[in-house]
């Protein structure tokens, strides 16, 4: 009988541990905010001091070519079929 008595306090106790969420899985522990309520406000871009912003990046004097260190400039010419006598 005591042996029961033991056996159903631990499937008791077992059961309520594996019932209950895990408090760490939970932040803040306070209340919960709706993702419909006010979202914090974004700043917005400044038109004005952006377009100024490209207006003094100054012109390139030559064109980027990402590629100008790895193909040559001009194909170098074929060299001269050799003469058969």
């Amino acid at each position: 009988m005591k042996a029961l008595v033991l056996a159903a306090a631990a499937l008791a106790l077992i059961a309520t541990s594996v019932a209950t969420p895990a408090s760490a899985q939970r932040r803040g522990g306070g209340e919960e905010k709706s993702p419909h309520a006010n979202p914090p406000e974004k700043p917005k871009p400044d038109d004005k001091a952006y377009k100024a912003a490209l207006e003094r990046i100054p012109d390139p004097k030559q064109k980027y070519d990402p590629w100008g260190g790895v193909a040559p400039a001009q194909a170098p010419a074929p060299a001269p079929a050799a003469k058969k006598k």
